[in-house]
């Protein structure tokens, strides 16, 4: 704005106003303040959006997570069933391979979800309120500014106004005086007085134009100072926020990306795990493992013998087809043929026989009599290497105790000798009854060997009757098959089967448990070592039931993962705890209970 003022007395002492001023622009329009605060507005609203769009893809990394744990815990085999039982092929073994990594695998997708909530949105969230608030104070010192150069230009209107007022009074007052001295009627008096008029118009006028120019000189000022200071600094400020809520959005996108990258390396052994487990996959061992599981030992049965019914004699004994010629002929005629195992006709219906529903439904002697020769062999041995389990801990126990005792009788101010016999004689007692246990199953395992064919025997025979030395199996077999129970002498009928079921009647034992149980319930003695750990990557336990391992440290591992994701280890004597599965490399020993050979 520029203000030409001419105020000249001379020439008549009229009173004369020049002046020329700009058009002025809205200060609004002029500092753009509404197109920036509607920009900056929009910036804000941008982060938010982000932040939602990262909190969404959060919430499906979790459920997704989620899902694939509930599939992967579907699909697990179910203790007592027939799912466990079959974790002897391989190719059993490497699905629940697959199962345990697909948990693993979920387990990072959920510290994907955990990773996108830390490090991204809540870093974003107290970002929004910091740059809200400093939005807000820019705008108000720029708000505060535009009204104070306002408040200054009115001002400045109302001194120029003012000026232009005085003036025309000034310049009416000097016209008046020269009318009243021109005319020759009006007395001196009131020229005077006219004259005095107009010299007090004039100098009101003067008196407005030294105002508005001293305060014109101070609007420039003002103005100068709003339009190269004040408000390009407070647009420098906003244009620094704005740069950082760009880089703020960058670097979150980055970190984004990143938060995938990280789970890459687990993810990928994760699938390589899969891929190994489909890799020893074999399909002759498990072949191998069906005929060794279901071998029965029975011999093939012998000729058939030729019946002559031309000549009168005493026809034979058709049993003859189910074992051999010199059985058939020994046999008295006047007995019952004998049946095909495992029907047998009663009453013109055929029945299942009573030993198959006793197998199907979970019971039988103790003995194992139910079962065919080789599947009994494997039941006692079996059995029998569990005694020896039982009678080792109970071993292990006595001689914990009596190291005890003895320091207890070296210092007796540690203990009281006397207090641990009780328990040393409990443990001999335990030890006495396993040890009668062992032997009554070692020699029902002698009576079944002697029974059996020899090797040179078997081997001759075809190859579905082949042995399977090299096969591992597990003691819980199928027991969906069984074997007529026989006599001495190999005839098979349902009077034998009854009378050696009188016979194998099971000695009541007091000092068993069910294995199973004994696992889950026994929580006061310490857990058995089952195989052995390396950490693959540090881990800081501090969740309780947890345990802190360093990248390398080996560990003994007494419990291996359920299904879901954790491994129980013991460092010593006094630290156990569980750890992640995916952050250690398991060993697990073939001979330990209820663990899975890895090949």
């Amino acid at each position: 704005m520029y203000i030409f003022l001419d105020l000249d007395i001379s020439k008549g002492s009229t009173f004369h106003t020049r002046g020329k001023q700009d058009k002025m622009v809205p200060l609004q329009k002029r500092d753009q303040f509404d197109n920036l605060e509607k920009h900056t507005q929009w910036g804000i609203e941008f982060v938010e959006k982000y932040t939602k769009f990262v909190k969404e893809r959060s919430e499906i990394e979790t459920n997704y997570a989620k899902q694939i744990r509930n599939l992967s815990k579907k699909y697990q085999p179910k203790k007592n069933s027939r799912e466990e039982e079959e974790s002897k092929y391989t190719f059993c073994r490497a699905f629940l391979t697959t199962l345990n990594e697909l948990n693993d695998y979920a387990g990072q997708h959920e510290v994907i979800a955990e990773n996108l909530t830390s490090q991204i949105i809540a870093e974003l969230s107290r970002y929004l309120q910091e740059i809200k608030t400093e939005r807000k104070s820019h705008f108000h010192d720029g708000r505060k500014a535009q009204q104070h150069i306002e408040s200054s230009w009115k001002q400045l209107e109302s001194c120029k106004r003012k000026f232009e007022r005085d003036c025309k009074e000034a310049d009416r007052a000097q016209q008046y005086f020269e009318k009243m001295d021109a005319d020759i009627n009006v007395t001196k008096a009131d020229v005077e007085k006219a004259r005095q008029q107009a010299q007090m118009r004039h100098q009101m006028a003067a008196d407005s134009k030294g105002e508005y120019s001293s305060y014109l000189q101070k609007f420039n000022q003002e103005q100068n100072d709003h339009y190269y200071t004040i408000i390009p600094n407070i647009f420098q400020k906003l244009q620094d926020m704005e740069e950082r809520r760009i880089e703020r959005i960058g670097l979150c996108m980055k970190t984004f990306a990143d938060v995938d990258r990280q789970v890459l390396p687990i993810v990928g052994k994760c699938l390589d795990g899969m891929t190994k487990a489909a890799e020893s996959i074999e399909p002759k061992t498990d072949s191998k493992q069906v005929v060794e599981s279901y071998k029965s030992g029975f011999e093939p049965p012998g000729d058939v013998e030729f019946e002559d019914y031309g000549q009168a004699m005493k026809r034979t004994a058709s049993e003859t087809s189910l074992s051999n010629s010199r059985e058939g002929k020994e046999k008295p005629a006047g007995k019952s043929k004998g049946k095909l195992w495992p029907f047998i006709k009663n009453k013109n219906k055929i029945t299942l026989n009573s030993h198959v529903r006793n197998l199907i439904e979970g019971s039988g002697p103790e003995d194992f009599s139910h079962l065919p020769p080789e599947q009994r062999r494997k039941k006692l041995q079996g059995k029998i290497d569990e005694l020896s389990k039982d009678i080792q801990k109970e071993m292990d126990q006595r001689d914990a105790l009596t190291k005890m005792k003895d320091v207890y009788v070296k210092n007796p101010q540690m203990g009281d000798p006397a207090s641990v016999d009780p328990r040393l004689s409990e443990i001999g007692q335990n030890i006495e009854k396993l040890q009668f246990e062992m032997q009554k199953f070692e020699g029902w395992l002698a009576e079944v060997e002697e029974r059996m064919p020899s090797k040179s025997d078997t081997h001759r025979r075809s190859g579905l009757y082949e042995t399977q030395n090299n096969t591992t199996v597990s003691t819980n077999c199928a027991q969906d098959r069984e074997r007529p129970l026989s006599s001495p002498d190999g005839s098979y009928t349902e009077e034998q089967n009854s009378e050696t079921q009188v016979k194998a009647t099971p000695i009541p034992n007091t000092t068993s448990t069910t294995p199973e149980f004994d696992d889950e319930f026994d929580d006061e003695e310490t857990l058995p070592t089952i195989g052995t750990c390396k950490a693959l990557y540090p881990f800081e336990g501090h969740n309780e039931g947890t345990i802190s391992v360093a990248e390398g440290e080996l560990l003994y591992v007494i419990e291996e993962d359920k299904g879901d994701g954790w491994t129980r280890v013991r460092r010593n004597e006094d630290e156990e705890g569980y750890v992640p599965t995916s952050y250690v490399e398991v060993f697990l020993e073939t001979n330990a209970k209820g663990a899975m050979t890895y090949i």
